[in-house]
């Protein structure tokens, strides 16, 4: 039952969303375009429900040759961002196309992040503890107990936390909760 309402949940919230975002989608589109060189979406290759790859979009906040990698995984991640990219990743606004992503359900509103292609150490440690099995998510409880200051043990702690845990009732839980985080901007890497 929990996941039909998902579902629908999901697709009603996503149509909302989208109609509430997309004059600021339109704003950071005009801005990226006149800001920088290069394309307005960026589109990466991530794992997805069962280890599924699908491509992911995102309003594009680093320069056009940066490596396919974690912010993490970079050194000095700040030289690599556009100068209207660390605005749209404190604010999150770069997340805004996902919503194409939970519309045709590659992804969820709340779920595990989903890894990029090659992080492979992260998705040998969500399958072995049974989180590959949900669809990812836009949010999810790591991003709302650490975010991008968590370990990858932690992310998959959280995340196994959440597949655990997971209801209708939850899942408003973390979308309030990522929104206060939001709005503090906290636990954001540059």
């Amino acid at each position: 039952m929990y996941g039909m309402t998902k579902r629908v949940t999901d697709v009603a919230a996503a149509l909302l969303a989208g109609i509430v975002f997309l004059p600021i989608a339109f704003v950071v589109a005009i801005a990226i375009r006149l800001e920088s060189a290069g394309p307005v979406l960026f589109f990466s290759d991530r794992v997805g429900k069962d280890n599924k790859i699908f491509r992911m979009p995102k309003f594009r906040t680093m320069k056009v040759n940066t490596p396919a990698v974690a912010t993490d995984k970079l050194q000095n991640p700040t030289s690599f961002l556009t100068r209207l990219g660390g605005f749209l990743r404190k604010t999150s606004l770069d997340e805004i196309p996902q919503l194409w992503c939970v519309l045709i359900g590659d992804m969820s509103l709340v779920g595990p992040r989903p890894a990029l292609f090659n992080q492979t150490d992260l998705i040998e440690m969500r399958t072995e503890s049974g989180v590959h099995a949900i669809p990812p998510g836009i949010t999810g409880w790591a991003q709302i107990n650490g975010r991008d200051t968590n370990s990858l043990e932690e992310k998959v702690y959280l995340d196994n936390q959440y597949l655990k845990f997971r209801s209708l009732k939850f899942d408003l839980k973390v979308l309030w909760l990522t929104f206060l985080t939001v709005l503090k901007c906290e636990s954001i890497s540059h």
